[in-house]
């Protein structure tokens, strides 16, 4: 939501809005009255000056002169829950804010906001004042998008193009439902895979451990490692309890603990630093509770209960916010947002169709996109609604798209692309001013049964003389040495 520079002011003026202990900044003759608690609890710079012992830290009023207007105020819409979209002066001077304040829930919204139209500025502006998380944000952004950016990218700074060239790029990768293995030779159908974009052909990256399943599984990627939570093991839904980790880097399995809560058929979800494990099914009976898994400590901890039991929920993060998506039958389907700081799930918005069991949900700027069972009895037919976050309305997306050619059972966004995956095609369609337009196809997946989609950051692979496996290289975030651009502030 976009305020006008009086409105905010006004707000914070007010006597009956104005905090205890506030303190009043000025910035260019705009004057605004902040909760000190507030500041210091989220800018490092007023942090410091509060702790200094220093006569400023005592005074009511000080000024800013480091800082712009319109940083500043987009500073205090984040400060008070807002997710605000931005124009490119409030990205230049928010990045600036963010980089002489030191403001992490700023530098993180700046990262949740980062498309097309916008990474360049985001990427150029953050190498500029040192803002290094959001300068390789905006850069890896900006390689998943090369080919469609090339013109523009070669326009910045060559240490600056330098940098997104060393980077590795995202690949659309697939794995297939497979029960464990009892067969002590290695099941060659029991891969995990990843499209070849330049030969538009899928390619073996590794093989699942003997006992591991995908079949009802939980599958998800956080920090660019591949977790396999839960499972079953054959047609009696005897769950795997053991968890798998594969990091690509290394090329090689690890085993983590299970949900305290044994379940299948759930959702797995990445969120910041977790992952969510949403509710599912266990003994045949769907579950509505929900367990977050702490990577540093290798934890499981029950958080917010869904409001109602479900299994397989659709999912999606858009801005920094996690979304799913709940059919509740009579042609209603709720989404809902986990409020990680409240823990609970609040209704955002619930979406009435004659037809509208959500298939698949994906996110793309600021807006969500889900996919249902098209308006008529052909269910092989998926049509699509959008819903704006920043809005809050709805928009039917146009064109219909059948299962048999092109299935939306399972989609992925990169970008401004999103793959959609069947056995036989690979659709790659371009999201322009919320329409899907076809891009190109490949080839398909191959595979009979439900197929899990995901994006990874690979190792430079080279193929073995087999074809079908691949021997990678060693652990790197880049593929060459380059050292992250970091300019001091006006010199590009």
């Amino acid at each position: 939501m976009k305020l006008c520079r009086r409105e905010v002011m006004e707000s914070f003026s007010s006597p009956r809005c104005k905090p205890p202990h506030s303190l009043r900044v000025n910035i260019n003759g705009s004057s605004f009255s902040v909760d000190r608690s507030t500041l210091a609890e989220n800018c490092e710079y007023f942090r410091a000056l509060f702790q200094s012992g220093m006569r400023e830290c005592q005074q009511e009023e000080i000024q800013l002169q480091c800082v712009g207007v319109l940083g500043f105020l987009v500073l205090l819409q984040v400060l008070d829950g807002e997710r605000p979209v931005l124009n490119s002066d409030q990205i230049v001077e928010s990045i600036e804010c963010t980089a002489f304040l030191q403001v992490p829930v700023l530098t993180k919204h700046l990262i949740s906001v980062i498309n097309s139209e916008n990474c360049l500025l985001m990427y150029h502006t953050a190498a500029t004042y040192g803002v290094r998380e959001l300068s390789h944000s905006s850069a890896l952004f900006i390689r998943d998008m090369y080919a469609d950016l090339r013109e523009d990218v070669h326009a910045l700074p060559s240490q600056l193009v330098e940098y997104i060239e060393s980077l590795l790029p995202s690949s659309y990768m697939a794995v297939c439902s497979h029960s464990p293995s009892n067969e002590l030779l290695q099941d060659g159908q029991r891969t995990v895979c990843y499209l070849d974009e330049e030969h538009r052909e899928w390619r073996v990256l590794t093989h699942l451990p003997g006992s591991t399943s995908t079949t009802m599984a939980g599958v998800a990627v956080l920090d660019n490692r591949l977790y396999i939570i839960g499972g079953v093991h054959d047609v009696s839904k005897k769950v795997v309890e053991t968890g798998f980790c594969y990091d690509p880097a290394a090329n090689t399995w690890s085993t983590i603990c299970g949900p305290q809560q044994l379940r299948y058929n759930f959702t797995l979800v990445v969120h910041e630093d977790f992952l969510y494990a949403l509710g599912g099914e266990y003994n045949m009976k769907a579950l509505s509770s929900v367990e977050r898994y702490r990577v540093s400590n290798g934890s499981w901890s029950s958080v917010s209960p869904l409001p109602s039991p479900a299994a397989s929920v659709a999912s999606a993060v858009a801005m920094n916010r996690m979304f799913i998506c709940v059919w509740k039958g009579k042609g209603a389907t709720d989404i809902l947002e986990y409020a990680p700081g409240l823990d609970q799930w609040l209704v955002v918005t619930t979406l009435i169709r004659q037809h509208s069991y959500g298939l698949c949900m994906v996110a793309h700027k600021d807006n969500l996109y889900v996919m249902r069972n098209g308006p008529c009895d052909d269910f092989l037919l998926c049509v699509m609604d959008c819903y704006s976050l920043t809005s809050g309305q709805w928009t039917a997306v146009s064109g219909q798209y059948r299962n048999s050619k092109g299935s939306l059972l399972t989609a992925m966004v990169r970008g401004d692309s999103v793959f959609t995956l069947s056995r036989l095609v690979t659709t790659e369609y371009m999201v322009d001013n919320h329409r899907w337009q076809l891009k190109r196809e490949m080839k398909g997946f191959g595979r009979i049964g439900s197929i899990h989609t995901f994006l990874m950051r690979l190792p430079k692979v080279s193929e073995s003389i087999t074809g079908n496996s691949l021997d990678l290289g060693q652990d790197r975030t880049h593929r060459d040495p380059v050292t992250v651009p970091d300019y001091q502030h006006g010199a590009l």
